[in-house]
């Protein structure tokens, strides 16, 4: 089963991307801050990251630019989910996300088929463009 890691400090939205992934059948694991997510990935290497920028205790730039410089971590995709406007995506593929897309772009509300071709085409090694 592919193990998915979601870090995101909003309950709802966290809870919300988890159900979505399992009822497709995925391994979810979520935390909602910096600190958990660099602990829960380098103990238990999922398969994809999905990433939040605005965390408490280290901020998803912290936390990308550690997961990346971290041999045990280096090569997991990583997909930015932000509120963060779409300026800072450039700036964070150079930090080592793979996919960068704003929370708005996102169906979380409805069915979450966007979520899911992203983490699926992430998956296939494939660069979609958002």
């Amino acid at each position: 089963m592919t193990a998915v890691l979601v870090v995101e400090d909003s309950r709802f939205i966290r809870t919300t991307i988890k159900r979505i992934l399992a009822e497709a059948g995925f391994d979810v694991a979520d935390v909602s801050d910096g600190e958990e997510a660099l602990s829960l990935a380098r103990h238990s290497q999922p398969d994809l990251i999905i990433l939040d920028m605005l965390l408490p205790k280290l901020d998803g730039e912290l936390v990308l630019r550690s997961l990346k410089q971290d041999p045990t971590t280096a090569s997991i995709p990583v997909i930015v989910v932000s509120s963060l406007p779409q300026s800072n995506a450039e700036k964070l593929r150079n930090e080592g996300a793979t996919i960068y897309i704003e929370k708005s772009k996102l169906d979380l509300m409805t069915s979450g088929e966007k979520l899911l071709w992203l983490v699926n085409a992430v998956l296939h090694n494939s660069k979609p463009e958002v």
